[in-house]
């Protein structure tokens, strides 16, 4: 196991993601600040010692701090943000201020999405909000939070704007069951993290519907070219596309119900609304804003997306499911290009 780092860690975020984080930093014998915006959720994670909201019955470490206080939050040096992407924002305006005494703080991010409304990437909202007053990186891969809860063995990518940085924050979450690798593409893994999850309702939207396996392999095949096509459009590496943050998390997504976003399309394709969807899924699911900021981009940068078209045609023009599927299979024959494509 590698030498943990000095300092405590702080989580900003006590969802189910940040709380497994914070359970997989602390399997490192390292201290961690686990900070929620709702005070009586930080007393009753500290008087319970779980997080009963977001990942019931697991217990937190002894070593695990949970607290309401930001500026105590932000005392220390290294930061993992893991809000939702609507947040995503307000957190870093607010944390801006309590990292002034700190000398360049890492900031490292598991929120995987798009700014609502602009379609920014999320580190291009951390350079216009933090400048450098933080160094950035993100975390990400195939990883649902209960399995990293769980200690099972999980695989990560750290992604930061310089190998050494991104060498320095893999040690924050790499133990025996977590192998943690590292990149230096940074809109790569967010893209990656990103589109999948639209791709993930297209996959329950179709097992919803009954269309089985044969279907569901085929649109994570064509899901795969458009995340991709739009990926390197908007600066990643292809490479990158078809690793753990990219084709890694696109099988996890797409094939297994802990998914959030695959449980929405579940849900649409067996004849729910999209609010009784929202409402039995009962977290954020970032896969739904995702489809509409893909729409937005897409068709600026005039990247062919027809999955992610038809998702967004679902959920935000009340296309019925099964002809969203009808038009999929009724456009126009072509040939398979790989690399282009």
């Amino acid at each position: 196991m590698p030498e943990s780092t000095a300092e405590p860690i702080t989580i900003l975020g006590a969802g189910s993601w940040g709380t497994a984080l914070a359970l997989l930093i602390s399997r490192c014998q390292q201290q961690v600040l686990l900070w929620s915006h709702e005070p009586h959720h930080a007393e009753q994670m500290a008087k319970t010692r779980t997080n009963e909201a977001y990942l019931p019955g697991i217990s937190l470490s002894e070593n695990i701090t949970p607290t309401s206080d930001l500026a105590v939050a932000a005392k220390t040096p290294n930061l993992v943000l893991a809000v939702p992407s609507h947040a995503f924002r307000a957190v870093l305006t607010q944390l801006k201020p309590q990292l002034s005494a700190q000398p360049r703080a890492s900031l490292c991010w598991g929120t995987k999405g798009f700014e609502p409304d602009n379609a920014l990437l999320l580190g291009d909202v951390f350079d216009e909000i933090m400048g450098n007053h933080a160094l950035p990186s993100v975390v990400s891969g195939p990883s649902f939070a209960g399995e990293v809860a769980r200690a099972l063995p999980t695989a990560l990518t750290v992604a930061a704007n310089n190998d050494e940085q991104a060498v320095r924050v893999a040690t924050w979450f790499r133990n025996e069951r977590t192998r943690v690798y590292t990149s230096t593409d940074m809109r790569g893994v967010q893209l990656g993290g990103a589109i999948k999850n639209v791709m993930a309702i297209a996959a329950g939207i179709s097992d919803g519907l009954g269309f089985g396996a044969n279907a569901r392999a085929a649109l994570m095949t064509r899901g795969l070219a458009e995340l991709r096509r739009l990926g390197q459009a908007l600066g990643g590496k292809p490479d990158t596309f078809m690793g753990l943050t990219g084709m890694g998390d696109l099988i996890l997504t797409c094939t297994d119900d802990q998914s959030r976003n695959r449980r929405v399309g579940l849900a649409l394709g067996r004849g729910q609304s999209m609010t009784q969807a929202l409402q039995a899924v009962g977290q954020e699911a970032e896969g739904v804003n995702t489809a509409r900021e893909l729409h937005r981009r897409s068709h600026e940068l005039a990247v062919e997306m027809p999955i992610s078209e038809q998702v967004y045609r679902v959920l935000f023009e009340e296309l019925d499911p099964a002809q969203a599927v009808t038009a999929l299979l009724s456009r126009e024959p072509r040939a398979e290009h790989h690399e282009t494509d």
